[in-house]
């Protein structure tokens, strides 16, 4: 998701600086090759294999294959520092609250007071990721929620925390209007958001009728995809996209989170 993120925001022109986590072991060639894990090929192995297989997809990410130069790649060892340069840092790590506040936590270290800083969550509470941070950071906090891909899915979400500036928020939403052509909208800090509450809701329904009506996989994608105006990826290939772990914590986090919310 980092990677198709950065590579759309690279299409309008943007220089991005896309970071990813180092290894923790070696691989078998890299064991061949007697390089350690301080090296810069291993280091940097995640964020390559990580953006290469996004321009390997189709459709493609990226608006020209000579875009993809504008994306430079690095670890979040070594070129952390380098975010204060960034005006707008955009956290895009693994849908659990307690890794999302420490990767915060790294960043306000380097960040450039004023600049923008946002969450591509999918459902976690904007409120409880800015709590410990500075004045400044929770004032340019918000969530900006983008839907895989990110280059031809057009919701943009975007959530505001307690303190987030209004600025901010509309400064977002017309550049994702007019820049990064998305139908934005500014929802409310609710369960799931808009788009999650709405959509796991569906899947998750759907899942019991697949019980109760004895269909299949690929029946269930036949049915609710493009035959019914969706994309192609229908329901089951829309979850492998999303990714089975995202999946499994979307309707746990809410209800623990949230109880027995008022839908909005």
């Amino acid at each position: 998701m980092g990677s198709g993120i950065a590579c759309h925001l690279a299409n309008i022109g943007l220089e991005v600086l896309l970071l990813d986590i180092s290894p923790n072991a070696l691989n078998d060639d890299e064991k061949v090759q007697g390089l350690t894990l301080e090296h810069p090929l291993v280091k940097n192995r995640i964020v390559k294999s990580s953006f290469e297989n996004a321009k390997k997809s189709k459709p493609s990410p990226l608006y020209h294959s000579n875009f993809a130069q504008r994306v430079s790649l690095g670890n979040l060892d070594s070129e952390l520092p380098k975010i204060k340069e960034a005006d707008w840092i955009i956290e895009v790590v693994v849908e659990r609250l307690d890794i999302k506040q420490q990767v915060f936590e790294c960043i306000e270290k380097y960040r450039t007071p004023g600049t923008l800083i946002s969450s591509n969550t999918s459902g976690i509470p904007i409120a409880d990721m800015a709590q410990g941070r500075s004045e400044d950071f929770q004032k340019h906090f918000c969530g900006t929620h983008f839907f895989n891909p990110p280059r031809y899915l057009k919701l943009l979400e975007i959530i505001p925390g307690p303190k987030t500036d209004p600025e901010i928020l509309n400064f977002l939403a017309h550049y994702g209007d007019k820049f990064l052509g998305k139908t934005t909208i500014v929802t409310k800090d609710t369960p799931a958001f808009i788009g999650n509450r709405i959509g796991i809701f569906g899947i998750q329904s759907l899942f019991h009728q697949v019980q109760s009506m004895g269909l299949s996989v690929e029946e269930i994608d036949k049915l609710t995809g493009p035959v019914i105006g969706r994309p192609k990826s229908a329901t089951f290939r829309t979850v492998d996209v999303v990714g089975l772990d995202t999946l499994g914590r979307m309707p746990k986090d809410p209800a623990k989170d949230y109880g027995h919310d008022d839908a909005t």
